[in-house]
């Protein structure tokens, strides 16, 4: 078996960035009551306005938010496209010219995965210094946050890079639409920052590429009592075929196999004739995707008669940081350790839009948004102390990529 892939090596801290005065300056605004309380009132209105996945109506109207926010606390952008679509949620563009050269693309979702309603028996609320709602902290936090840090730089007059916001309505079902039009949106950008939740004073500076399968086995029905012979179990099959991918799973080399979702037969004393399950794979490598692509396509049956179907692909690829994503990691390091202190550089399992940047060779990073805590779950939550000083990272990084060109190698 090949050795486990190194992990990569640490991104150099650096002190340099920003002039020290105008990080100080942004970070003074941000803490500011009328600022923070700006920023929880746009934070309460996109949470109360519910964006399931799978409502276009609702998503509909997100997007129509979104777009109110920004014209209310930046103006009209110089230039904004509406990316439709009958039943996914829009793509919106917005961009706002900068004084300075330069574009940076802002990245962020406005699906979530909680159903229509869920905001009527779990409003949007503060309690001991936590902000909680169905969507706060993944990621809506982060929406209002990437709008409020360029916010910081106009009302304070400092220099400012062209700023494109991609906000998409499809991250939660896979990005399928709007990947090629991040793709596109972040070719001409010194770098993308990408607003999904942070960690403890810290970004995302890598992260795990996702498979999505489905697996279909076929069998013969036949009567579990009268002909049990005549029959092939499609149910016995697909354990068969989930016990073999599980065993490929290696933590060890950062690839983890879960089986979300099993469904498949008719009746109790059925001999199954199809069964299903829904199959989640975290790789961290390129070479973890081709030897996981082998063991899908050698899976079988103890039975010979029961056949397997393998769906899906790969979703995002593996998000490691290449040499102009490492001077990404240092400027916005030296933001921070103005502003609080060195950057926790973290390498998560969790996929996102970053990766499909990533993968061209761009700079990128992610979790520029909210500390908190319980993404998809009933404890989610961002919190409230950290907002100012995430925001002033936000704006402070804008501030350091102002006049800017696309970096060599990028």
């Amino acid at each position: 078996m090949p050795s486990p892939a190194p992990a990569p090596a640490p991104m150099p801290h650096s002190p340099n960035g920003p002039d020290p005065a105008a990080l100080s300056r942004i970070a003074s605004w941000c803490d500011e009551r009328e600022q923070r309380d700006g920023y929880l009132t746009d934070l309460r209105r996109l949470v109360e306005q519910e964006s399931p996945s799978e409502d276009k109506a609702l998503l509909d109207a997100t997007a129509d938010l979104i777009l109110e926010l920004l014209s209310v606390r930046l103006g009209e952008p110089s230039r904004t496209v509406r990316h439709r679509h009958p039943e996914l949620g829009d793509v919106i563009e917005a961009e706002y010219d900068g004084d300075s050269g330069g574009t940076v693309t802002v990245v962020g979702h406005y699906d979530t995965v909680w159903p229509a309603g869920t905001v009527t028996d779990w409003p949007f609320t503060l309690t001991e210094g936590t902000l909680s709602g169905p969507g706060v902290f993944d990621m809506k936090a982060g929406l209002a946050q990437g709008i409020w840090a360029l916010r910081a730089l106009r009302a304070l007059g400092l220099p400012r890079p062209t700023v494109r916001f991609v906000f998409n309505g499809d991250e939660e079902t896979g990005s399928v639409i709007s990947r090629p039009l991040i793709e596109r949106a972040t070719e001409d950008a010194v770098a993308t920052l990408v607003m999904e939740p942070g960690g403890a004073w810290g970004i995302k500076a890598g992260r795990k590429g996702v498979g999505i399968f489905n697996l279909t086995t076929t069998g013969l029905e036949a009567h579990a009592g009268l002909d049990p012979a005549k029959g092939a179990s499609a149910i016995h099959g697909l354990a068969d075929v989930i016990r073999d991918l599980v065993a490929a799973a290696d933590p060890a080399r950062g690839t983890t196999v879960n089986v979300g979702r099993i469904s498949g037969g008719t009746a109790r004393n059925v001999i199954a004739g199809e069964a299903t399950c829904l199959v989640d794979i975290r790789v961290s490598t390129q070479e973890e995707i081709e030897r996981m692509d082998g063991v899908l396509a050698g899976l079988t049956a103890t039975d010979p008669r029961v056949t397997l179907t393998v769906g899906g692909g790969w979703n995002r690829p593996p998000m490691r940081p290449g040499a102009a994503g490492r001077r990404l990691f240092a400027l916005v390091d030296g933001v921070a350790t103005h502003l609080r202190g060195p950057l926790a550089e973290l390498y998560v399992g969790g996929g996102s839009d970053a990766n499909f940047v990533a993968a061209l060779g761009r700079p990128v990073l992610c979790g520029m948004g909210a500390l908190g805590d319980g993404a998809h779950a009933r404890h989610e939550h961002v919190t409230l102390a950290d907002l100012p000083d995430r925001m002033a990272l936000a704006a402070g990084t804008l501030l350091g990529l102002a006049g800017d060109r696309v970096p060599e190698g990028a």
